[in-house]
């Protein structure tokens, strides 16, 4: 069999190998109903067969901004075909989680020196393909796979660029057709999909400025700004007009708190919570039940509170609070003023160590949150003992994850200094810096659209050759 015909071979399988995984997913274990699912659906249906992108609320179906268009505009395309359909929306994403998997590997081939890159494509197409994390979210009602495959394919684009300029290759593109212009478009539509996506276009910036800063190539850096800014806007250009025209407000994204109209954001819950919550199993209890379940003193952990009178003080907050399962704006002004004294008392600690600890939460977890049945992984005779099958299922997973970031690790070392490598990595640390500061839940999605990058960065370290000699530079531009 000749080299062409084997990688042919080599991909057809892999593509059948990352068909089958997501079909696995879809058809035996699909996640009905999950956070913000039927409120997307909601959006969907209304807008394709009322014409209003909104909910209904008191009764009255109300034009909204709580969330961006691009996932509900994507569920109205595939509902105006097969109906309200969660199933074929799981269908249709699993085929775009496998067109992740080419992204992947053509990321994976831009990383890598010329003389690797077919390999290093193959391990990137199989790395994505056989990855479980990703293709555990086709099975659900989430922007997280649309999301992921715009993303990647901006990154992509830009990674184009760079290589490009690093080269001193001509663009295959002016104007409209720039990668730089074509890389904001492509992270315009991700914005409507996940208003946090500019992030990678931030972390393109800061790469540029790091490289350019010299006066001589100050031209080349606005040039690559503006037209990555111009490329950015023009996608959400008619969701803001839209959004000027109906609601009378100027907003390009979404909100900061998502709230229905008349509702208002509990900040000072949220701040008072960000002075201690990085564990995910302590949003289930805190913030996900705010409002519509009791939170019971007993499940708020001891590094909630520096003293038992400040657990005294929360304890009589939530007793109130779970009379009326309510929150009112005085109890919200009271925590608010506790995750002020607590900041004050110990500001590395909020504003550094929990950051921190969450980052870690967000990246090291089995990532099993959609799934049936998951154990926890301590105490490990317990588990052992009450679910072997499930902790064993969790120990693997979470040693898969790591075993991911660990080989992208190296693999970024390995081909560190190549054009596009200081972009993966600024971008993840920028996606994980936002959401670990920024946002009240460390969810393990949230760092679910960085995959993408730490898997072609993963493929790097299978770049050999045959005789077993290791072939790849540090340096240089491919």
């Amino acid at each position: 069999m000749t080299a062409k015909r084997m990688m042919r071979v080599n991909v057809a399988l892999a593509a059948f190998a990352g068909l089958v995984l997501r079909l696995f997913f879809v058809l035996k274990l699909p996640v009905s109903d999950s956070g913000d699912s039927p409120f997307y659906i909601e959006l969907a249906w209304n807008w394709l067969k009322k014409g209003v992108y909104g909910a209904v609320v008191e009764g009255q179906l109300t034009p909204l901004d709580t969330r961006v268009p691009g996932y509900p505009a994507f569920l109205a395309a595939i509902f105006s075909v097969a109906g309200n359909s969660s199933r074929a929306v799981m269908l249709t994403q699993a085929m775009v989680d496998l067109a992740t998997c080419f992204v992947v590997a053509l990321m994976a081939a831009r990383l890598a020196p010329e003389s690797s890159r077919r390999r290093v494509a193959l391990a990137g197409l199989w790395l994505a393909a056989l990855c479980p994390f990703t293709a555990n979210y086709t099975a659900v009602v989430l922007t997280e796979t649309l999301v992921t495959f715009l993303t990647a394919l901006a990154i992509l684009v830009l990674i184009e660029a760079e290589t490009r300029d690093a080269a001193n290759a001509p663009p295959f593109g002016k104007g409209a057709l720039s990668p730089w212009f074509l890389g904001g478009v492509v992270a315009g539509f991700g914005a409507l999909v996940r208003p946090e996506t500019p992030l990678l276009l931030l972390a393109m910036g800061l790469v540029l400025v790091a490289k350019w800063w010299r006066h001589v190539n100050w031209m080349k850096l606005a040039r690559a700004g503006l037209l990555m800014g111009v490329g950015l806007l023009l996608p959400l250009a008619p969701w803001a007009a839209r959004n000027w025209r109906t609601l009378h407000e100027v907003q390009f994204l979404g909100p900061r708190y998502a709230q229905m109209p008349d509702d208002f954001a509990p900040r000072g819950f949220d701040a008072w919570t960000a002075t201690w919550l990085w564990r995910f199993r302590d949003v289930y209890l805190t913030q996900w039940n705010l409002n519509s379940a009791e939170i019971p003193i007993a499940n708020i952990p001891a590094q909630a509170f520096d003293s038992p009178q400040e657990r005294a003080r929360v304890a009589r907050m939530l007793d109130s609070y779970n009379d009326t399962l309510t929150l009112s704006r005085e109890q919200d002004a009271e925590f608010g003023e506790i995750a002020r004294e607590r900041t004050a008392a110990r500001p590395l600690r909020t504003h550094l160590k929990i950051p921190l600890l969450r980052s870690l939460a967000m990246w090291f977890t089995p990532r099993v949150e959609l799934l049936p049945n998951s154990s926890p992984l301590r105490p490990i005779a317990n588990e052992l003992e009450n679910d072997r099958l499930d902790f064993l299922v969790t120990l693997g997973l979470a040693l898969l994850n790591s075993a991911y970031v660990i080989l992208a690790l190296a693999g970024a070392w390995m081909v560190r200094g190549r054009p596009g490598v200081a972009l993966a990595i600024v971008f993840i640390l920028a996606r994980t810096a936002f959401f670990a500061s920024f946002i009240e839940t460390p969810e393990p999605r949230y760092v679910l659209e960085c995959f993408p990058v730490v898997l072609a960065l993963a493929a790097q370290v299978f770049a050999w050759s045959r005789g077993g000699g290791h072939q790849l530079s540090s340096t240089g531009s491919g």
